[in-house]
Parts: C-alpha cells; structure tokens; sequence
C-alpha cells in the first residue's frame, strides 16, 4: 500500500491552507452569486411595477374621459355604461392593440367585480364572469396596488399584477377597476440565464484560483517542510542540510535564519567534537606521563638520583590538568551566568609584572626581549582581580609561546578619564586575516597541526574575551603575517552597566 503524500495528509498546512481559501472563494462566489440575484430580480420588479402601473394608470384615465356613470336601478353602486356600442367596440379594439403592445392581459371590472371588458386568453376572465380578487378589494381601497401573484388562482402561474380604481370625473365615486397583468416567464428566463453565465463563470474563475492557490501554497509551504525534514536530520546529527527560499518576504528571512541556525549548529557540533577529541587527548597525555613515572619510580626503574626530576615533570603535568580543569570550571560558570565577581580596585600593571616573572624562565630561554615596561605608569582599574590576572596571563602565556626565538613582546597601558587600554604585541610569525574573527570562538586554534600549540585547548581566548566582557569591556586583535600579532583590550575605571551577561547568546 502507497504510503500518503506529506502534503496531503490531514495535518498537512498545504491541505489546510487550500481548504481555507476555497471555501472563503467558494463563498465569496456564493454571497456575490445572491446579491447578483437579488439585484436583477429587484431591477426587473421595480421595472415591471413602474411599467405596469403606468399603463394601468393610462387606460384608467382614458376610460374615465369616455364613459359616463349612472346608478343601476337594484344597487346604490357607480356602473359603467358605455356611450355607444360603436365606442364600447373601438374601446375594445383599442386595449387589445395596447396589451399586444406590453405584452399583456388587460381586464376591466366594475364594481360587483364582473369583468366588462377583457383582453385576455384566459376564460376565467371573459366578459361577464364575476372575479374576486384581494387585489381588485386592496385596488378599490388604496386607488392603486401591485403584486407578484396568481390574481387568486385565476392564473396558472405567477405573474406581475397592477391594478387601479376608476372613477367618475368628480374623481370620488370608483366605476370599476383596471387591472393589468404580464407574465414573469421572460423575466426568470432572463435571470437564469444571467445565473447560469455566472455560474459557469465562477466556476472556472475557481478552477483557476485553487490551481493559483495550490502552486502559490505549494510553493510557499515546501520551506517550511525542507524545515521539518532539515530538523529531522539535525536530530540524527546530520548538520550539512539548507533549505532554499527565494523571494524577499518572511519565508526568505526565516529560511535565512533557519540557515544561520544550522551552520551555527553545524559548528558547534564541529568544537563539541573538536572539544572531546582535545579533552580526550590533553588528559590522556599527561595522565599517562604521571602513571608512567610514579609506576616507575614505585617499582624502581626510576633510579633514586633521578626521581627528583621527574617528580617535577609529574608536578607539571598536574598544573597542567588543574589549569584545564579551572578553565572548563570557569567556562561553564560564565555561560551559565553563575559565576560572580569581586569586584575592587587595583593597579593593572602590578597584575602584568607578577605574570611576567611567572614566564621568566621560558623568557631567558627563547631570548625573548621585554619591550615598554619601563614606560608604563601604575593604572588603578575596577573589576575582579583574580579573573583579571587570569587574562593577563593567558595573553603573556601565548605571546611567549609564539613569538619567535630572539624575538619581542612589547607591553602598554594607556589611561584615559574614563578607562584604562591594555596593549601586548609580540613579533612572530603572525595571524591570517581570515582568522582574526575566529580565535576568540572557544575551543579555536590557528595551530592545526599543534606543533606550537601542545596543550591548549583553544579555550584561553574564548575566557579572555568573556571576563573582560563580563566587566563591560572588550577585546580586539590585530596582525600582520610573518611580522606581528597585537592584542588590546579595554576596561571602564568605574563600575559598568553594560557586563556580558553568560546567559546570553555568544556574539563573534
């Protein structure tokens, strides 16, 4: 069995958003469809009844202008009485001319509702036979009525009925009435076929606008579902997957962004991964060095003289793994936000002259050559001072790591009102452009092959920048390949409402 189609399914938003809009078109057809009813039937009823009532009005007054009334000797009623029967002839002669005119039947009534003259094919209207009718009653008392009806059931069918009081000159005492009629058959002819054009018209406009609708939703909706299937393969690890948009509407920007967030997870799946393989092997390295010269110097391969020595091999390994260890610590405090400053005021150049003594050592041994100390003047700044020393020493840790045998590091603190600039370049072989942007991102090393760079995570920057960050600072760095690399960083002189706050998301 054919597994469904995605985009049809019932949870699908394709098949969702295609139901609404047809049903609102279909709708909006429908109401359109009635008020296109109401409105040619409203036309032509207010024609008719304008027409009809015209010609019931004329024939009432040209009869009134020929006939003259007496009283019949057994009724107190007005009766017609026409002049002549040559007259009531040409009378005759002259309605059927006029009903053949509008296409209509003509029936004249007296007062007792026998029809006296009619121009009709219908029986129950011969001259003579008694009518009654509401109409006729409602047309004796208003003077003038018009309905859609069947005069009674006189009519097999509806039709458009007008009819007006006659009366004597004196415009008092009613004769009779008029009544004109003309069937609805051309009328509903004419609106079914106006109907039925519209309806076929509709139709097609809604065949046309639910394949408009469809392809315009499709294609709308396929991002959205490049989306769902991208989440899927990001949930079993699989970061390589984009999603196209095009256009420039909100789709596009969240595709983007849908984007963005992939390659942000794509790498810091790539640090994650990068991070255990570091972890794995700077704990590795030096638990197996200690392991290796404590068993040795336990089982005594390690002769006495020379256990010294590597006890102090063993001792800085173990430096090594509590510095590691503090920096994961610190790592994970900072972005979590819970880790909290002491803040005070000390002299910055204090805190570089006790990390400079730290490296003196490695310092003699590459004949490295101190450049500005003797410039610089005590600096007071405001912040946490353990955390400080740490990211002074961390810079001086990869200036003396990098800069080049016989080479120079070059130190400067400048001090303004408002803060204090810390400066520290060394010459060496330098910093790609291309990776300027990058070296503060954690777990980032510029040393891939680790031939300068053995036991760094490339974790030392990533806290630089964020303890000066969490003291409303910031860093920068600037270099020149195979000439120099200069780091500056600055700090307020007074508390700042602008900290790095660890919870929010890393900016690059």
């Amino acid at each position: 069995m054919k597994r469904k189609h995605r985009f049809f399914s019932g949870k699908s938003l394709f098949l969702k958003y295609m139901n609404v809009s047809v049903i609102i078109v279909f709708l909006s057809f429908l109401v359109l469809g009635v008020i296109l009813t109401m409105t040619i039937s409203g036309y032509w009823y207010n024609e008719k009844h304008t027409t009809l009532a015209r010609r019931a009005d004329s024939i009432a007054e040209y009869i009134q202008t020929n006939i003259r009334s007496g009283y019949h000797p057994s009724s107190d009623h007005v009766q017609f009485e026409w002049i002549n029967s040559d007259y009531a002839k040409y009378m005759g002669d002259f309605l059927h001319v006029y009903a053949g005119d509008v296409d209509s039947d003509i029936i004249i009534v007296d007062n007792n509702s026998h029809v006296r003259l009619s121009v009709s094919e219908n029986p129950r209207l011969s001259e003579g036979v008694a009518v009654k009718s509401d109409s006729i009653e409602k047309a004796l008392k208003q003077n003038t009525y018009f309905e859609k009806g069947t005069l009674d059931g006189i009519y097999p069918e509806e039709r458009y009925i007008s009819a007006r009081a006659i009366t004597r000159r004196n415009g008092f005492d009613t004769v009779g009435t008029v009544i004109v009629t003309t069937n609805t058959k051309d009328i509903d002819s004419f609106t079914g076929m106006v109907m039925q054009i519209f309806i076929l018209a509709a139709i097609a406009t809604l065949a046309m606008s639910i394949l408009a609708i469809g392809v315009f939703s499709y294609n709308m909706v396929k991002p959205l579902r490049q989306m769902s299937d991208a989440a899927k393969q990001f949930g079993k690890g699989d970061f390589s997957v984009r999603v196209t948009a095009t256009g420039n509407d909100e789709i596009k920007e969240l595709a983007t962004a849908f984007n963005n967030m992939a390659e942000s997870l794509s790498s810091s799946e790539m640090s994650r991964k990068s991070f255990v393989a570091n972890v794995s092997h700077e704990l590795k390295t030096p638990m197996t060095t200690i392991a290796g010269f404590i068993d040795g110097i336990l089982d005594g391969t390690i002769p006495q003289e020379k256990q010294d020595y590597y006890l102090h091999i063993v001792s800085d390994e173990v430096k090594r793994l509590s510095r590691l260890v503090r920096s994961m610590l610190d790592l994970s405090r900072i972005d979590s936000g819970e880790l909290k400053l002491n803040f005070q005021s000390f002299d910055l150049l204090d805190v570089l002259v006790n990390v400079i003594l730290t490296f003196e050592q490695e310092v003699n041994r590459k004949n490295i050559e101190i450049r500005g100390l003797d410039t610089i003047t005590p600096s007071k700044v405001y912040g946490d001072k353990d955390l400080l020393h740490q990211v002074v020493y961390n810079l001086v840790e990869n200036a003396v790591k990098f800069t080049n045998e016989g080479g120079y590091i070059e130190f400067n603190i400048i001090n303004s009102q408002e803060q204090c600039n810390f400066v520290i370049k060394n010459s060496g072989m330098g910093i790609k452009s291309s990776e300027i942007d990058l070296i503060f991102g954690r777990f980032y090393k510029t040393d891939k092959s680790r031939s300068k760079d053995k036991k760094g995570l490339g974790l030392g920057l990533y806290l630089v920048r964020s303890i000066i960050r969490l003291h409303g600072g910031n860093i920068t760095a600037k270099s020149v390949v195979g000439d120099y690399t200069e780091f500056e960083f600055y700090l307020p002189k007074k508390p700042s409402d602008k900290r790095y706050d660890g919870k929010k998301h890393e900016k690059k």
